[in-house]
């Protein structure tokens, strides 16, 4: 079995046209466990077989105490009817998960369509290193999402799953026929959990997103999906370490509700397709 270094040297030897060197935005070739650019900036595979293609270490709030929870939810069917439309929606071709996290979305999506190529990348990461364990064929990296390392017109697909956006990009390396697909929080999103933590919170809104999502591109399709999942019970302490929300909590809000956890949560989320 080849060790992950040596697999992601070969999607390398594969793939290079797919990238462009986030420093001078200039083409890639590879060059054994490496990518160089033509005017020498030169990116290394580690271990994991992860490329790291910022020009600093970046700290985030995102680490494996939020990530790992996060992917046994994504992985006990909580997303699951969210995950079967993204599938019947996507096209089939190359993929490229942005803010994919610890990669569980995409592994779930790639459970019901396979694509020739599938890419995830994080600016966290702690993320990226745990996505080099998903028993997926996809290459991981950390990247910027306001410079992405990859070439012009090279996705058919760019999935974009409660995480930042970036138009310009987005357009710049997407293919011309292809789409983005972004799901966005709606009011009732977790709304037991939000109860519990930010009892006087504001109304929950992301109209704003949708609605730059409408000006940045042509919308093809708005679906909103809300149902109740009930909460297997050894995920139900996942669900409180799985999101921001958890971020601020007084101590003893979370040891109250970790004693008596919730048994169902709300989803309520947009899924937009736009090209």
């Amino acid at each position: 079995m080849l060790k992950k270094i040596d697999r992601s040297a070969l999607f390398l030897g594969k793939h290079a046209e797919l990238f462009r060197c986030p420093n001078c935005h200039r083409e890639m070739t590879q060059q054994e466990k490496s990518l160089i650019c033509v005017n020498g900036h030169r990116f290394d595979l580690a271990k994991k077989g992860t490329l790291y293609f910022l020009d600093h270490q970046i700290k985030t709030e995102y680490g494996n105490d939020m990530f790992t929870p996060r992917g046994r939810m994504i992985r006990s069917g909580m997303y699951q009817p969210v995950i079967k439309k993204i599938a019947n929606l996507m096209k089939t071709g190359n993929v490229l998960d942005v803010g994919c996290g610890e990669g569980s979305f995409l592994q779930q999506i790639t459970q019901l369509k396979e694509n020739p190529v599938s890419i995830g990348f994080d600016i966290a990461k702690e993320g990226i290193y745990l996505a080099s364990n998903q028993p997926i064929e996809a290459f991981w990296c950390i990247a910027d999402l306001t410079n992405l390392p990859f070439a012009e017109n090279s996705f058919d697909t760019i999935l974009n799953i409660f995480s930042p956006s970036h138009y310009r990009e987005f357009k710049r390396v997407m293919k011309p026929d292809g789409c983005v697909l972004k799901v966005v929080p709606q009011s009732g999103y977790l709304q037991e959990l939000r109860a519990v933590y930010h009892p006087d919170g504001e109304a929950y809104s992301n109209e704003a997103v949708i609605q730059r999502f409408t000006d940045e591109l042509s919308l093809d399709h708005r679906e909103r999906v809300t149902y109740d999942f009930k909460i297997p019970e050894e995920n139900r302490l996942d669900l409180l370490e799985m999101s921001p929300l958890e971020w601020k909590v007084p101590a003893d809000v979370k040891a109250k509700l970790a004693a008596n956890p919730l048994k169902k949560i709300t989803i309520d989320i947009e899924i937009l397709k736009g090209h």
